[in-house]
């Protein structure tokens, strides 16, 4: 049997398959990215909920194997060499798995680093400015008199959605009619920047048609609608 002994965050959530990927997050944007990846691939996992609204990214176990206490993390327990492997940052964990299995990225090196270039457009723009919308259009940042950091994040969002939309103009995915990470990494950004965030107006999101057809598309993918609700919320 697998030992994960070494990795205290296995005693606070125990493994039944220690065999398996151990996949240690919550479904939010973020989250999504690793259990949609993991849906497509079809790699055998253990999903783990680590509750982030009770705090438990910030628990010493799960902080020994991300120091900065943000979901998702994953231990790989046959890992390089066969040895195990934990992993946090969701975009370092999207290439771990393309790199493991070959699948969701494409093999010609220059298509694999333009593929590389969108996931880190991802993680630097979409995903921080979209969280901010978030913030100052639904959450505690509402309640702020200054409307002008608002303005700021709802118009820079409004902007990298069109550098979508000009990507997608005649695509049906980021890499053409390739599907692959990038698209996995900012499904779920932009599906909550228009649901849970309720800015589906603020950002004036009915303007890009193509974005709109490709949201539509991965979304009706069934490793996606799987992924999108794993782990379980408790």
């Amino acid at each position: 049997m697998t030992d994960l002994s070494a990795f205290p965050i296995a005693t606070r959530w125990p493994a039944s398959h220690p065999d398996r990927i151990q996949l240690y997050s919550f479904p939010t944007p973020n989250g999504v990215k690793v259990s949609i990846a993991l849906e497509e691939i079809g790699l055998p996992y253990e999903a783990h909920a680590v509750h982030i609204g009770k705090d438990e990214s910030w628990t010493p176990e799960f902080l020994s194997l991300n120091p900065n206490g943000k979901i998702p993390a994953m231990i790989d327990p046959d890992g390089p060499g066969g040895k195990p492997i934990g992993l946090f940052e969701s975009g370092a964990i999207l290439l771990y798995l393309t790199d493991k299995t070959g699948r969701l990225i494409p093999a010609d090196p220059a298509r694999r680093y333009e593929t590389i270039q969108w996931v880190f457009f991802q993680m630097a723009s979409i995903g921080p400015m979209f969280g901010q919308v978030g913030f100052f259009h639904k959450f505690a940042g509402r309640e702020i008199a200054d409307k002008r950091p608002l303005a700021r994040y709802r118009d820079e969002s409004r902007r990298l959605i069109g550098v979508l939309e000009t990507r997608l103009k005649g695509r049906s995915w980021i890499m053409d009619d390739d599907y692959t990470i990038a698209d996995i990494s900012m499904l779920g950004w932009v599906r909550n920047l228009i649901g849970f965030y309720e800015a589906r107006e603020l950002v004036g999101f009915d303007d890009f048609s193509h974005v709109a057809a490709w949201l539509e598309r991965g979304l009706a993918r069934p490793a996606v609608q799987r992924g999108l609700a794993i782990p379980a919320r408790r």
